[in-house]
């Protein structure tokens, strides 16, 4: 079983969400009590939301680096970053490291070829709807289109995700707002959902909608139990 070297604490609702599916996972494929072999270095959110808000990617990017050298200095064998935002900076850790950062994006295309679906909806920070990190990536190295809420949606999505979903808030109003946002989607030609941001799995699952969801926490955290175990 290989270690798993987690970058955690943005926020740190999501990071329990991966080790809970993390070692959930890992004991259903092992029986008996296996758990995973990981290692977590959380840092302060608040440190990192103010940078984003800033725009200061250079401060973030060090910080990113520190966090996997930190892991793999540590013996983690590979990388797992849980939180989709801070994707924008993949290349950077992954230029940083030996060891290979299993990208969110990749596991959450690999799951959307699996449907054979070629367009979806992407829902996460306007950092994630806006840019081209993960939806450019989708396109150019997994042929899958995005299309995504309009600006006044991208709005009220990432004030519930920075306002209420990153400090465990659940509001149902704010789950009826995503789910109209998510009804537009589908009406303009997507073929499921990508769930691109750890916490909106809080509020958002199948028990309140029958569009494909792609919940990119639970699929990524798989996707590693799948590599530590290879």
């Amino acid at each position: 079983m290989k270690t798993i070297g987690l970058i955690g604490g943005m926020s740190w609702e999501s990071s329990s969400l991966y080790y809970q599916i993390i070692n959930r996972t890992t004991q259903e494929k092992l029986g008996g009590v296996h758990s995973a072999k990981c290692i977590l270095y959380s840092v302060d959110f608040n440190e990192i939301a103010l940078l984003q808000k800033e725009g200061n990617w250079e401060k973030l990017g060090e910080l990113m680096v520190e966090a996997a050298q930190s892991l793999e200095k540590g013996g983690a064998d590979f990388i797992v970053l849980c939180t989709n935002t801070m994707h924008k900076l993949s290349d950077e850790i992954e230029a940083s490291v030996s060891i290979p950062l299993i990208h969110i994006g990749d596991a959450a295309a690999q799951k959307i070829k699996e449907k054979n679906f070629k367009k979806v909806g992407l829902l996460g920070t306007s950092f994630t709807m806006e840019q081209d990190f993960f939806k450019g990536r989708l396109l150019n190295r997994h042929q899958i289109e995005t299309i995504i809420p309009d600006e006044t949606q991208r709005a009220a999505i990432h004030r519930i995700i920075y306002d209420e979903l990153v400090k465990g808030i659940v509001n149902n109003e704010s789950r009826n707002i995503v789910l109209e946002i998510i009804s537009d989607l589908i009406d303009k030609g997507a073929e499921g959902i990508i769930l691109g941001c750890t916490e909106i799995e809080l509020l958002i699952n199948n028990e309140f909608t029958t569009a494909e969801l792609f919940n990119t926490a639970e699929i990524h955290a798989k996707k590693a139990v799948e590599f530590a175990l290879k």
